[in-house]
C-alpha cells in the first residue's frame, strides 16, 4: 500500500499552500518573503497547484484585491474571531495569494511591530489567527493540500495542528514542512497565553510549547512537523550545534533525520547585469568595460572622488549585530576606521537598523573622507552598488542563506564573507598562488580578522589584477537557481506527504 503511494504522488502534480507571514511584493521585512515569493513561482510553473496566505497588513492595499467568498470563523481558543478573506495573484499571474482580514490584529503599521514597539504584544493571538485561518481557508475553498509549507514561527501552529486537532478528517493526508529561516527569531510568549491558541490546553505540555521563557511556537513547530528545513546546507549543520542552536539544538539534533539544507535561489531576471534598469551600463562575463562607467555613477552618487584605480568596497545591509557590525563599527573597538585609514581605497554602505550603529556610522562618515553612508532603504541605489563595487563585505555573526553575496557574484563584485551558513556555500575562497576562487573568506569573526580579510583583497587588487579578473569572470558564472532549489523541495514534499500514508 505504501509503495503504491509513494508512486502516486511521485507522479501528480501537487497541491501545496505556503502559510506566511510575508510574501513579496505585499508584505515584506525581510528574506523570508522572498523566497516564498519565488519557490512558489517556480513551483507554480513546474506544474503544481501553489497558494499563499497571509494576514492582509494595512500596508496591503485592498484595491488591488478582491474578496473572496463569505466571512471566515476562526476559532481561537474558547472564542471565535471573524475575517473577511481578499484574493491576489502573484506578478507571475499564476499564483494565487489569499490575505486574511481582520481589523484588530492586523490593521496597523508593521508586521511584526514598529521601530518604536518591535513585537508587538498581541503577536499570539495575530499569528495563531493566521495559522489556524488558514485550515478554515481551505475548508471555505474545498480545497484540501497535499503540503502545507509553514514558514518560519509565526506559522509554527500549523504542523502542530496537523499532528493534533487535524489528524483525522479533511487533513488526514496533508503533510507538513516547516522551514526554519531565522532559528534566533522563535516567537516566544508568556506560558498564560497558550488560552489563546486553537488548541486543547494539555497540548502547552505534550506538543513540545513548553519552554523556560514561556510558549515557544518554532520549538513546537520543530516537534511536529513531518519534514525541517532550512535555506542552506550549512545552516542546517550548524544549528545543531550549541553555538548557533539558540537553545534548540539539542531537539535538532534529535530530528536531524528529518532535517534538510536546501539553499535558496536567486531571480536572475531581476538580478541582472545584462538587463538591469537600475544601473547606467549593462556588462556581462565577456565584455565587463559597463562595470566600470557604473563604479564612476556610484563613486559620484555617494560623494567620493571619481578614481577607477581604487578599490571600492560596499555593504548593503541591516546594521545590527547579527550582520557583524558590532566587529566593524562598534565604539572603541570596530575596525572600520582603521581599515579606511590604514588602506588606500573607498567605502560605501547602504541601509538602516539599529540607532547605535546608524549613529555610530553617520560620526565616522564625518571623520572618513574615503567613508560614505547612506542610512535608508533604495532598491535602485543597491543594484548600482552591486554593479559598480569591486568588493562587498558581508561579516555575519550566523547567516541562513544569504541573497546578497549571490547578487554580488552575478556582479562580478567578489565577496568578502564569514565562513557560516549560506555564505559558505556560496564563496569559494581565493587561492592567491593559483587564482582560483570567487572571494575572500574568513572563520572567526574579530575587528582583527575583518581588518586583515579587507587588506587581502586590496593587496590582491593592487598585485594581482590578473587574478581579480579572472575571478569576476568566473563568479558572474556561478548559478543558483531556484528551478534546482524547487526540485529539492517537491522531493521533500512528497516525502513529508509519504509519512502521513504510513
Amino acid at each position: 500500500m505504501a509503495l503504491t503511494v509513494e508512486v502516486a504522488l511521485a507522479e501528480k502534480n501537487l497541491k501545496i499552500l505556503m502559510v506566511t507571514s510575508e510574501v513579496v511584493p505585499f508584505a515584506k521585512a525581510g528574506g523570508l518573503g522572498d523566497m516564498v515569493a519565488a519557490l512558489s513561482s517556480e513551483l507554480s510553473k513546474q506544474g503544481h497547484d501553489v497558494r499563499i496566505v497571509l494576514p492582509r497588513y494595512y500596508s496591503v492595499d485592498l484595491g488591488r484585491l478582491q474578496r473572496v467568498g463569505g466571512t471566515l470563523g476562526v476559532p481561537l481558543g474558547t472564542d471565535e474571531e471573524w475575517c473577511a478573506v481578499y484574493g491576489g495573484r502573484l506578478p507571475d499571474g499564476e499564483v494565487k495569494v489569499y490575505f486574511l482580514d481582520h481589523q484588530e490584529l492586523y490593521g496597523r503599521d508593521g508586521i511584526y511591530g514598529t521601530k518604536s514597539e518591535p513585537s508587538f504584544p498581541d503577536n499570539l493571538r495575530r499569528f495563531a489567527l493566521l495559522s489556524r485561518g488558514a485550515f478554515q481557508l481551505c475548508r471555505s475553498l474545498d480545497w484540501i493540500p497535499d503540503i502545507m509549507h509553514a514558514h518560519d514561527w509565526p506559522a509554527a501552529i500549523v504542523p502542530v495542528s496537523l499532528k493534533t486537532r487535524e489528524s483525522e478528517g479533511l487533513f488526514a493526508g496533508t503533510g507538513s514542512m516547516l522551514t526554519i529561516h531565522n532559528l534566533g527569531h522563535q516567537g516566544v510568549f508568556p506560558a498564560e497565553e497558550f488560552v489563546h491558541l486553537p488548541l486543547a490546553p494539555e497540548l502547552y505540555h505534550s506538543a513540545g510549547f513548553e519552554s523556560p521563557d514561556g510558549i515557544n511556537l518554532l520549538q513546537a513547530g520543530l516537534e511536529n512537523a513531518d519534514v525541517l528545513t532550512t535555506v542552506s546546507p550549512t545552516y542546517a549543520e550548524e544549528i545543531q550545534t550549541p553555538e548557533f542552536g539558540c537553545g534548540l539544538d539539542a531537539l535538532l539534533r534529535r530530528r536531524r533525520k528529518d532535517l534538510y539544507g536546501v539553499l535558496n535561489g536567486m531571480d536572475y531576471d531581476i538580478w541582472n547585469p545584462e538587463t538591469d534598469l537600475h544601473i547606467p551600463a549593462n556588462f556581462s562575463h565577456r565584455n565587463l568595460d559597463g562595470k566600470s562607467v557604473n563604479k564612476e555613477a556610484l563613486q559620484r552618487a555617494f560623494g567620493l572622488p571619481v578614481d577607477p584605480e581604487v578599490p571600492l568596497v560596499a555593504m548593503v545591509s541591516r546594521l545590527a549585530d547579527q550582520k557583524g557590525f558590532g566587529e566593524l563599527c562598534g565604539p572603541t573597538h570596530g575596525s572600520l576606521f582603521s581599515i579606511c585609514d590604514d588602506f588606500k581605497l573607498q567605502f560605501v554602505i547602504l541601509g538602516t537598523g539599529e540607532a547605535w550603529c546608524e549613529e555610530e556610522l553617520a560620526v565616522l562618515d564625518e571623520k572618513l573622507p574615503n567613508l560614505s553612508v547612506a542610512l535608508e532603504f533604495n532598491d535602485p541605489l543597491a543594484h548600482l552598488i552591486e554593479a559598480g563595487a569591486d568588493f562587498f563585505l558581508m561579516p555575519s555573526v550566523y547567516e541562513p542563506c544569504g541573497l546578497s553575496q549571490m547578487y554580488s557574484l552575478r556582479y562580478g563584485t567578489l565577496p568578502i564573507v564569514r565562513r557560516t551558513g549560506g555564505l559558505a556555500d556560496t564563496v569559494e575562497n581565493y587561492d592567491q598562488e593559483s587564482g582560483e576562487g570567487t572571494g575572500f573568506v574568513f572563520d572567526l569573526l574579530t575587528p582583527r580578522a575583518l581588518y586583515d580579510t579587507v587588506g587581502w583583497a586590496v593587496w590582491a587588487w593592487y598585485n594581482q589584477p590578473e587574478h581579480i579578473l579572472a575571478m569576476r569572470r568566473r563568479a558572474m558564472q556561478k548559478r543558483f537557481s531556484w528551478e534546482r532549489s524547487a526540485q529539492r523541495y517537491l522531493e521533500l514534499y512528497r516525502l513529508a506527504a509519504k509519512k502521513r500514508s504510513d
